[in-house]
């Protein structure tokens, strides 16, 4: 980082402490989100990936997309966003996602606590909103097709 930027950095441990809370608040959080209790304001994509981690280290793949399917559509219904064709729930993106989440933590050093890979991957490149756009293009990937069902990577396959 330049001299430039660190202005920037009382900001950013700002914006972190109010919008990332302590992984340690991770269970709260989660229930939080079966509730659908979780503020719009606090839905941010950290949110997503700190709760698709948490599904992936308590379920098994398929039945932690499952609960993410179905918690972040009633969560979007909660904060007055239907889930359409071109809004709210977006199939690919959070399959993707967990899929992306649960390598990255699989390859975390096994006696690292939860919260230290939880963590970890708040601060790796999967935190950077377009990160999928590495492996999709956006006319894939913000398709009403991608948003309602699995749709394969158009510029490169997920790392396996």
């Amino acid at each position: 980082m330049d001299d430039r930027h660190f202005h920037l950095l009382p900001d950013l441990e700002r914006y972190l402490a109010i919008v990332v809370p302590d992984a340690t608040d991770l269970d709260a959080f989660a229930e939080r989100f079966a509730a659908a209790k979780i503020p719009a304001a606090e839905w941010t994509h950290l949110a997503h990936l700190r709760i698709g981690a948490w599904h992936i280290h308590h379920l098994v793949p398929e039945a932690a997309l499952k609960r993410m399917r179905t918690g972040i559509k009633r969560l979007n219904l909660a904060h007055g966003t239907g889930n359409s064709a071109t809004r709210g729930y977006h199939e690919t993106i959070t399959a993707a996602y967990l899929r992306l989440i649960a390598q990255f933590l699989a390859g975390c050093p096994r006696e690292m606590p939860f919260d230290s890979r939880v963590e970890a991957l708040l601060g790796s490149a999967l935190a950077q909103p377009d990160f999928l756009l590495r492996f999709y293009s956006r006319e894939v990937l913000m398709t009403a097709r991608a948003r309602k069902r699995w749709v394969e990577p158009d510029l490169a396959p997920l790392p396996t």
